[in-house]
């Protein structure tokens, strides 16, 4: 798993608050409260260190209590931790932390899908920059914690040199030579015949991107390739397919559908009041 980004929530939860929550302020200030979070389906669990961040920002006093551990599947009905504290941070922060815990939760749960179906063939599956604005590091490291691999993070670390660079460059080869004097990354060219792929192994980058390929023209290209240069495979790929171009010999699989098309897990958050001090309620 890649290292978790320290979790920043404050444009989260001023999206949520704005002013100031006017519903959780009919409830007295000193009333304490207990809560658990629950699952209704089968998940990957992901996104304990934003669900923490948003109560811990709301009051520091919050004591929050996991049972499941992150990257663990777990069942539908399992509960997933117990809170401890200020009602009123635990109502207010209730839709921002489940909204970060089940969406991460479920990019997650596709990636250990996507893992799971190229199990023993050496390849990896890879992420792409599709992903939901202002959750990127987030969904990347859901995607790791799923058991898939991050692609590049963003334009400035790595090159990736599609049909419009080609254009403005002049070829392929004048694209990859450029990109060498450019930028001190990793270069790949993204090519969408076998024609194309010969004139990318010409221009030896570190890696060539295969898109919209047939299972046919995949395995020409790794013959071709004789294990010289790293090969990447994009586009219409799904679960049902994935395994069969992971036995063509590639090394990568990028899946825009880890990030792109999840649906998030279905959470309950259950709150139970408790008046700690005399009189808190009267």
């Amino acid at each position: 798993m890649t290292a978790t980004p320290v979790p920043d929530i404050v444009a989260y939860l001023q999206e949520d608050i704005g002013t100031g929550d006017i519903t959780a302020a009919i409830i007295p200030e000193a009333a304490q409260a207990e809560a658990i979070v629950m699952t209704r389906e089968a998940m990957v669990v992901c996104g304990q260190p934003w669900f923490n961040a948003v109560f811990m920002a709301l009051n520091g006093d919050t004591r929050i209590v996991w049972h499941v551990a992150e990257g663990e599947p777990v069942a539908a009905g399992t509960t997933l931790c117990d809170l401890d504290g200020s009602a009123r941070a635990l109502l207010t922060g209730e839709r921002t932390a489940l909204n970060l815990l089940q969406t991460l939760s479920a990019t997650a749960t596709v990636a250990r899908q996507y893992a799971d179906a190229v199990a023993g063939t050496g390849c990896k599956v890879l992420d792409t920059r599709k992903t939901i604005p202002g959750l990127r590091n987030a969904q990347k490291y859901a995607v790791a914690c799923g058991g898939c691999h991050n692609h590049r993070m963003g334009l400035y670390d790595g090159v990736l040199i599609k049909e419009n660079h080609i254009i403005a460059a002049g070829s392929i080869a004048k694209a990859v030579h450029l990109a060498r004097k450019q930028a001190n990354a990793t270069v790949e060219v993204e090519v969408e015949s076998l024609v194309e792929f010969q004139e990318a192994v010409a221009a030896k980058p570190d890696r060539i991107m295969l898109d919209n390929f047939t299972l046919d023209e995949m395995q020409s290209a790794v013959a071709l390739n004789y294990g010289n240069i790293a090969l990447e495979v994009s586009g219409n790929i799904t679960l049902e397919n994935i395994r069969g171009v992971a036995e063509t010999g590639v090394d990568y699989i990028s899946v825009g559908a880890l990030t792109k098309h999840v649906r998030a897990i279905d959470l309950s958050m259950r709150i139970n009041l408790i008046a700690r001090s005399p009189g808190v309620f009267e």
